[in-house]
């Protein structure tokens, strides 16, 4: 399926590894020109070069920085000569319990996770709509359908988020203009982010970190992990022409470990 967005530009946060690259190829295949943001200049510059070894034909520029502050959302944005694909995406909080987090811990998570993604959009979507094109795509979490008590900063502000989303997108002035904002909800992805919580799940139960996966990889009823390729080839279509009726939704991409009906 040609996606017809061949030639659009697409600003991907955080996209040196993991779910934010896994996006950022999906598009770089479909002839999207990208903007990759992340912290770490080496992974963000080896990144780039496997991006521009998909496809010649699409450019792909880097910005290294913390996209969570006002210096590296303006640095990332005056980058991409028009932002017609929004991939926000910020480092989730760490887990914990809820009883060892104060004020500070929230304000960092709600700026990461809540705050930033809305100051992008808010930066982007009025250009959108002027240009009858645009697609916000925001990486929140499963937690936000199916909370994790160890998770608590993550279910917070990611759930701030698609409150959020929930009104905007609705507006006639975007969703009438052609300008889509949803939010995709990874489950269980083979990423840093699963290993840092396996890892800190073995630390507190004293079992060997294989054997923690093992059983969490037992409790998907996929049986496996997902892949960051899969998960941005949901991001693809999302951001495609085809999907210009879908706004507002939630994604729930955990290989059907959610076991609600709706």
């Amino acid at each position: 399926m040609d996606l017809g967005i061949t030639g659009k530009w697409a600003l991907v946060c955080a996209a040196s590894k993991g779910l934010g690259r896994g996006c950022a190829a999906a598009l770089v295949q479909e002839g999207v020109h990208v903007v990759i943001t992340a912290r770490g200049e080496e992974a963000l510059r080896h990144a780039a070069v496997e991006l521009k070894a998909l496809n010649r034909a699409s450019s792909v520029r880097t910005v290294v920085g913390d996209i969570t502050t006002p210096e590296g959302r303006a640095a990332a944005l005056a980058a991409c000569p028009q932002v017609d694909i929004l991939v926000t995406n910020a480092g989730g909080p760490p887990p914990g319990d809820f009883r060892q987090w104060d004020r500070d811990a929230w304000i960092a998570a709600l700026d990461a996770n809540m705050l930033t993604p809305i100051e992008l959009i808010r930066a982007t979507v009025d250009a959108m709509a002027d240009r009858g094109f645009g697609r916000v795509i925001n990486i929140t979490s499963a937690a936000v359908k199916a909370p994790n008590d160890i998770l608590g900063l993550s279910n917070g502000a990611r759930s701030g988020l698609t409150g959020f989303v929930a009104g905007i997108a609705r507006q006639p002035r975007l969703a009438g203009r052609n300008v889509t904002i949803n939010n995709l909800l990874p489950g269980p992805f083979d990423t840093d982010r699963l290993r840092t919580t396996l890892a800190g799940a073995a630390a507190r139960s004293g079992q060997p970190v294989e054997a923690v996966a093992e059983q969490r990889r037992k409790g998907v009823p996929a049986q496996r992990f997902g892949t960051p390729e899969e998960f941005g080839a949901a991001c693809a279509f999302l951001a495609s022409q085809q999907a210009g009726f879908i706004t507002g939704q939630n994604w729930l991409i955990d290989g059907g470990g959610f076991p609600g009906t709706f």
